[in-house]
């Protein structure tokens, strides 16, 4: 189910008017995340994937901040763990490229304003990692880190969630 917060995201941009990874105008992202969002299974995601769209490997596109914004109101909610995974692994792939595309219309790198984007979901990073399973926290830990996420904080909570992706591994299970 789509949240009314990521339902608000979506809204909140004119997807139409920004230049997705494909080439197209954006459009067709939001129904691209919704069908991630509310797949019960990896075969009710064929079709629906943001590589090429939002990302391609590591490379960012215009439509890439606001996704980001919306992936972050996806994560702060009820998710499948299917759909959790497809979303931080996507992130992960922005934040691996987010050195130094660009400049967008606003005089602003694309990647300084996904970042921004990702910064206000801090806190939901690391709750994920810190709750979720080793490869969550070793996800979250690596997009805190190529974001450069958490200011003051950023090192102690890499620690942490770095600590807990080896605790769980030494234990011999990967939850």
């Amino acid at each position: 189910m789509v949240s009314e917060l990521v339902r608000a995201e979506l809204r909140r941009v004119d997807w139409a008017s920004l230049e997705c990874g494909c080439g197209d105008s954006a459009e067709h992202v939001p129904l691209l995340i919704e069908g991630i969002i509310t797949a019960e299974t990896p075969r009710d995601m064929i079709g629906y994937t943001l590589d090429g769209h939002i990302e391609e490997g590591t490379i960012i596109f215009e439509c890439t901040p606001p996704a980001v914004g919306v992936i972050m109101a996806a994560l702060a909610g009820d998710l499948s763990t299917l759909a959790r995974d497809v979303l931080l692994q996507t992130l992960s792939f922005v934040a691996a490229g987010s050195g130094g595309y660009g400049l967008d219309g606003k005089d602003e790198r694309l990647s300084d304003r996904c970042r921004r984007r990702a910064q206000e979901g801090f806190w939901v990073l690391i709750q994920i990692g810190l709750t979720g399973t080793a490869e969550d926290a070793e996800t979250a830990a690596n997009i805190c880190e190529y974001f450069e996420l958490g200011g003051d904080k950023a090192a102690f909570y890499q620690a942490e969630l770095r600590e807990r992706m080896h605790a769980k591994t030494k234990r011999g299970r990967r939850v």
